[in-house]
């Protein structure tokens, strides 16, 4: 299993940007898939997870700026991040885990964001 996330850079605050996490030896369908962000001086945390029936959740930090999509026939998982804050700065990690279980066990390389002000 091999994922790979794109689409990270750096953008001043009220901008955007779109990750994207390609996925090859899985398909998105067969469990949920989530991206989480990190910065050296916090625990990863979960940004936002789509699970195999579009079942969706954000965190509050994300709910009204970011929306989390999937392209089952390009097997690619999306980040649309909108009206970004400084805050956002981050390495932003695309994962999955299987159906029923607690912890997600593939993960990608991550893609740094940087929003400055």
């Amino acid at each position: 299993v091999q994922l790979v996330e794109s689409g990270g850079g750096t953008v001043q605050a009220g901008g955007s940007l779109r990750l994207s996490c390609a996925a090859s030896g899985t398909l998105l369908s067969i469990g949920d898939m989530a991206w989480y962000r990190q910065v050296p001086w916090k625990e990863r945390e979960l940004v936002a997870s789509i699970s195999p029936t579009d079942t969706i959740f954000y965190a509050d930090s994300a709910k009204g700026r970011f929306t989390i999509s999937k392209d089952k026939v390009k097997n690619t998982l999306y980040l649309q991040m909108n009206s970004l804050k400084p805050e956002d700065t981050a390495t932003y990690y695309c994962a999955q885990r299987a159906t029923g279980s607690t912890a997600y066990r593939f993960w990608g390389q991550g893609t740094q964001v940087t929003v400055s002000s």
